[in-house]
């Protein structure tokens, strides 16, 4: 077992377009680049660097998700219409139970780590 550093391995890299998963985009249409640098055995907890254009999406649930952002800038809205924003530098956690959207004003790459629920 060796300590994984982001800026060196390789990954297992992953790109897809938003607006294939159905219901899940709500404006524009992001295109998200993810590399997952650990992945546990049991699935439920992941790594890695995640990057997207522009857009507003339904936010992900079941799960906790610590994010650093790299660069760029984002807005968390949640159902309640109250809105956070973050920037370059920024280091955040999204709870499991958070609603709402996320929304990329400007391309953004972030550092992620997501312990999932309900993981088969």
């Amino acid at each position: 077992m060796k300590v994984i550093d982001f800026n060196q391995d390789d990954g297992q890299r992953e790109s897809r377009r938003l607006a294939d998963l159905p219901g899940r985009v709500v404006e524009g249409d992001p295109l998200h680049h993810s590399t997952t640098y650990f992945e546990n055995p049991a699935g439920d907890f992941i790594a890695g660097t995640w990057t997207s254009t522009p857009g507003r999406w339904h936010a992900f649930t079941d799960r906790d998700e610590f994010c650093y952002i790299v660069s760029g800038h984002v807005r968390l809205i949640a159902a309640d219409g109250s809105a956070q924003t973050f920037r370059t530098g920024d280091a955040f956690l999204i709870p499991d139970g958070f609603r709402g959207y996320w929304e990329v004003i400007e391309n953004t790459t972030k550092h992620f780590a997501i312990r999932r629920y309900g993981h088969d």
